[in-house]
């Protein structure tokens, strides 16, 4: 796409049990430019993983839409957004969610196999990712086999293995420890600038969201600036 600016507009989340209605946030607006890095703050509870999800059209909105340049994801049927998705979204998860019983380099590998992509094609990939994320010499161990932080690099390498435009990340330190957890989003922001992202980050820790181009605090419904 020529233009990869993430717009939200009048977006809204209720969820709805019986006669309680449970308002996560309503008419929320939000703009990522192009090429920034935009973290996400806030309370447990306070919605950001749910934001995070409407942006990446894992989860519907209850109200308003969410645009990548002038496509309306929220209005995309399932086969296209699937397609969208894998070609233009990379996520990272606070848990990897690799297979376990797959080497590194199969894993990075699996969302090209899935659109198509040649075996051939798709290895030389991962393992051109896995040497960028530091990991080349583990490429073919299984992902059971690696710490908790090798395993994240290869998560990371996995969400930039279709060359997407955005990286999605929810708390892609939290399983690590403070030390390891700083080498990651170091690899990440590197990763960002290397790639030319368009990133959203959901972080809880302060010192991180402050290294990012924007921090946004979800307070109340609604974004506020940190």
């Amino acid at each position: 796409m020529e233009d990869l600016t993430i717009r939200a507009e009048n977006l809204g989340k209720i969820y709805r049990s019986g006669e309680t209605e449970l308002v996560i946030f309503r008419d929320l607006q939000l703009s990522v430019e192009a090429g920034e890095s935009l973290a996400l703050t806030g309370e447990s509870g306070a919605g950001k993983s749910t934001l995070l999800h409407l942006l990446g059209a894992l989860d519907s909105p209850s109200g308003g839409a969410v645009y990548y340049g002038t496509t309306c994801v929220t209005h995309l049927d399932e086969a296209a957004l699937a397609d969208f998705r894998n070609r233009t979204i990379g996520f990272v998860w606070q848990s990897h969610h690799l297979l376990p019983e797959f080497t590194a380099a199969e894993n990075v590998a699996m969302p090209l196999l899935v659109r198509g992509e040649s075996h051939a094609a798709a290895e030389e990939r991962a393992l051109e990712l896995l040497k960028e994320v530091g990991l080349e010499a583990r490429a073919h161990h299984r992902a059971g086999e690696l710490s908790g932080g090798e395993q994240q690099r290869v998560a990371l390498a996995r969400a930039l293995a279709a060359k997407p435009s955005v990286l999605l990340a929810d708390e892609p330190t939290g399983n690590l420890d403070p030390r390891t957890g700083g080498k990651i989003f170091g690899l990440l922001q590197d990763l960002h600038q290397a790639h030319r992202l368009t990133s959203v980050i959901v972080t809880h820790n302060p010192a991180f969201a402050a290294r990012c181009d924007r921090a946004l605090r979800i307070e109340a419904g609604g974004l506020v600036c940190t």
